[in-house]
């Protein structure tokens, strides 16, 4: 009776064992199933960016033209798509391969986002550049000056002059004067022709001294000249009616010319060009009746 006893002990004991032993795998069956799940799905989401990550290397491709920058590139985006093969043939059981996996998708995300703050940031200067760019030629198109009866002696004046460094002459005023330094009513009574003009202000024009060439032209576009006047323009010598030294500073200027009329003067539209350092700088026209 006394060893029944004790067998049937032994035999609840060994029952007891093996439950806690069978509760024991079953949870830690339980728990590497769920560990399986998560890092199936982990490892699904991880083939996502590693697959977007390949496609952005694609686009980035596209938006440079750097031979150098885009082999870089390239070469990034065969090492992501060699990393996303590897992550496919790889078991969703395999924890650790997977998380090696891990840590190189954090270093390939790193490596993309230096590349796209790289490219963002030549973008921005290519941006800037062409935005300069525009605003130059826009300077330069809305500054072009038509000579008005010129056109046989301009060669494409905009292609020889900087616009940015050269002077400017503006606020034209041209004053037919009698004999008493008034007005002129009438052409028969001018004696002299007062010019008076501005060089404006430029900070880029070379200071020092300057000769200024006028031409005045009559109505028949014939130029007042006093004896064999010549100055140098776009490669040939053209005729002047006064010539002008003045020192310039880079600031803004007045200046006033005179010419003594000893000539017959018809009536009609005459015009004024002023011309500094071989580019024609302003022109204007005015009437005497």
């Amino acid at each position: 009776m006394e060893k029944n006893k004790k067998f049937i002990i032994v035999i609840a004991a060994l029952i007891g064992v093996i439950g806690i032993i069978s509760f024991l795998a079953f949870n830690e069956f339980r728990k590497n199933k769920e560990m399986t799940e998560l890092f199936a799905i982990e490892k699904e989401e991880m083939e996502n960016e590693y697959n977007t990550f390949a496609t952005q290397y694609d686009e980035l491709q596209i938006q440079i033209s750097n031979d150098s920058l885009r082999e870089k590139l390239e070469s990034e985006k065969l090492k992501t798509q060699r990393l996303l093969e590897e992550l496919r043939q790889v078991k969703s059981s395999n924890a650790a391969e997977i998380m090696r996996l891990k840590k190189e998708l954090k270093t390939v995300r790193a490596v993309l986002r230096s590349y796209v703050m790289q490219i963002d940031s030549l973008n921005k200067i290519n941006e800037a550049l062409t935005k300069e760019n525009q605003e130059v030629k826009t300077k330069y198109s809305a500054a072009t000056v038509q000579i008005s009866n010129l056109a046989a002696e301009k060669k494409n004046l905009n292609e020889k002059v900087s616009l940015a460094a050269q002077l400017d002459a503006t606020n034209i005023v041209v004053t037919p004067m009698n004999k008493r330094g008034k007005k002129a009513k009438k052409v028969k009574d001018v004696k002299k022709i007062a010019i008076t003009f501005t060089i404006v202000k430029n900070i880029t024009a070379e200071t020092g001294n300057k000769t200024l060439y006028l031409r005045i032209a009559k109505p028949d576009n014939d130029i007042l000249t006093k004896g064999n006047t010549t100055f140098s323009y776009e490669d040939r010598n053209i005729s002047y009616s006064i010539k002008k030294y003045i020192e310039y500073t880079g600031e803004e200027q007045s200046v006033t010319v005179y010419w003594d009329v000893e000539e017959f003067l018809p009536a009609g539209t005459y015009n004024v060009y002023i011309f500094a350092d071989g580019n024609m700088i302003g022109q204007n026209s005015f009437q005497m009746r």
